[in-house]
């Protein structure tokens, strides 16, 4: 079979590939778009691909450029762009997508195709220089990080000192002459690390970044979430090629990350994260806190009453949960994908109850969907007696419970405090999928930065951990070992408590009284008896 045969398209009228060939995001996408939902164009180079490259990477290389160029080509058809244009240029995402759901496990490039020429062509297509420089300066980090292994600190530094000098707090927040100013700092920090300047051949990026999304499906973290979950790891990973399209865009623009459902409590509600004038990675990385949902609502109702119809289309077609990431673009909403979503063991069973109630599916698919969960110890935690109780912190809620040890504040040391057996919360500024194997084996989980939707929310929420993420009165002092709010320190292997519904974090280990699920157990207990 030659390379051509494993590449497909993302279009309302495309054939519907199997997962096992495109890979589940892929399959998942071509399903929107064949709803006729509002889904950038692309095209996906199949899971194939990917075992070839790791079979023989040099030939697999060899052909790249040339399959790229022609798969291009039906994109830049399509939305009257060029990829490497000086005067209209096409730019374009590269995300991976196994045939199996691994959120965060592997790598995403953004803004493939921006260089010195494309970025003038930027400036003419869009009038807006505060878009091109900001996504340039994105592509330089992310490039140097993901292709090259770069550390983050040095471009994190830099972006901290001209924060300092804007005298803002946040990257959104600085305007088109400072973004300026710090991509050429990025461009020196890259050619500093890497050794070469960064590459203005778009294409060169674009073979760059298709193979170090391959790549990342051995990354070690790919790696011990396939451990975990019991995944082949022979399947590979489909890379997927989509235009552009830009929630940094301004003021009616952003990012966001939703649940069709809650997925803590299997409440029957939409769960959204949102930052406006931001791009998905600022959402999902863990590195920022998501909180303009309810602004969103207000500045742009029309988006909302779409996200709405959205939520209510993807449920009917795919008769689960669905978690789906999107961006809007000057108003206008589009999706990016969705996938079943991960929850923890009581939404489960609760939503497979709901869902067989409202006829999505039936009673027996509803028994065969908790078929693996242990109902016996499917359970809430609540602090029984709240009085005289006065939280040292709040953040966000992300989790269902309340969690109770002794703060670790790195992978080792929540390692070394486990082989105790002693409970422990993971504590970090911001969470990352390279933590799984730390989440995995913690009570609970607190951040200072990150949304309820990040990948290591959604990792700890379906490992059924308490978790509350951006607590910005919070502060990891790592010279004391200890955590920090006011004047108040609480130093690593001390005890806190987390309530992963209200956000409170408490010094110590208040009582707490357990709540069983009965009603939906109930529910499934009448159905066993009616199937028997």
């Amino acid at each position: 079979m030659s390379a051509a045969q494993h590449l497909y398209s993302i279009a309302p009228h495309a054939a519907l590939a199997v997962p096992e060939d495109i890979g589940f995001k892929a399959h998942n996408l071509l399903r929107l778009a064949r709803l006729g939902l509002a889904v950038p164009e692309a095209f996906v180079l199949g899971t194939a691909t990917c075992r070839a490259w790791f079979t023989d990477v040099e030939a697999t290389r060899a052909t790249l450029r040339n399959l790229l160029r022609d798969a291009l080509a039906g994109i830049e058809q399509a939305s009257g762009l060029g990829f490497g244009s000086p005067r209209r240029p096409l730019l374009v995402s590269v995300r991976s997508g196994a045939p199996v759901s691994m959120p965060g496990m592997m790598d995403t490039l953004l803004d493939i195709g921006l260089c010195d020429a494309t970025l003038r062509g930027l400036l003419r297509l869009t009038g807006n220089p505060r878009l091109a420089w900001d996504s340039y300066r994105r592509l330089v980090q992310q490039f140097a990080e993901v292709v090259h292994q770069v550390d983050p600190a040095p471009f994190r530094d830099a972006l901290e000192r001209q924060l300092a000098r804007e005298g803002v707090r946040a990257a959104r927040e600085l305007d088109f002459r400072a973004l300026q100013s710090l991509t050429q700092g990025y461009l020196e920090i890259y050619a500093e690390h890497v050794g070469r300047a960064f590459p203005q051949d778009p294409y060169e990026q674009l073979e760059a970044a298709v193979g170090a999304v391959f790549q990342s499906w051995m990354s070690a973290r790919a790696v011990e979430y396939r451990r975990q979950n019991a995944i082949d790891g022979d399947v590979g990973t489909a890379v997927t090629v989509q235009r552009m399209v830009f929630g940094n865009a301004g003021g009616t623009s952003g990012a966001g990350v939703a649940f069709t459902r809650d997925p803590t409590t299997g409440e029957n509600r939409l769960y959204v994260d949102f930052l406006f004038n931001s791009q998905g990675e600022d959402v999902v990385s863990g590195r920022s806190t998501g909180g303009d949902a309810e602004r969103m609502t207000r500045v742009l109702p029309a988006v909302a009453a779409n996200l709405a119809e959205t939520r209510r289309a993807l449920e009917q077609e795919f008769r689960d949960v669905q978690e789906f990431e999107f961006t809007v673009q000057d108003a206008r909403l589009y999706l990016l994908q969705t996938r079943t979503g991960k929850r923890t063991p009581w939404a489960a069973l609760r939503i497979a109850v709901e869902l067989a109630h409202a006829g999505l599916i039936t009673p027996r698919e509803a028994l065969e969907r908790v078929a693996d969960l242990d109902l016996g110890s499917i359970q809430r935690v609540r602090i029984a007696a709240r009085e005289g109780l006065v939280p040292l912190s709040l953040g966000i809620p992300a989790g269902l419970g309340v969690a109770a040890g002794r703060v670790a504040l790195d992978a080792a040391a929540a390692q070394r405090l486990g082989r105790r057996a002693v409970p422990v919360i993971l504590v970090r500024e911001d969470l990352s999928t390279e933590d799984i194997g730390a989440i995995a084996n913690c009570a609970g989980v607190l951040t200072v930065r990150g949304s309820r939707t990040a990948h290591a929310a959604v990792v700890a929420r379906q490992l059924g951990k308490p978790c509350v993420v951006g607590c910005g009165a919070l502060s990891v002092d790592p010279v004391r070992r200890a955590l920090r709010v006011g004047s108040t320190f609480v130093a690593e292997g001390e005890e806190i408590c987390l309530d992963a519904e209200s956000g409170e974090v408490f010094a110590g280990r208040p009582k707490i009284l357990v709540e069983r699920p009965d009603e939906y157990l109930q529910a499934l207990e009448g159905w066993r008896a009616q199937a028997a």
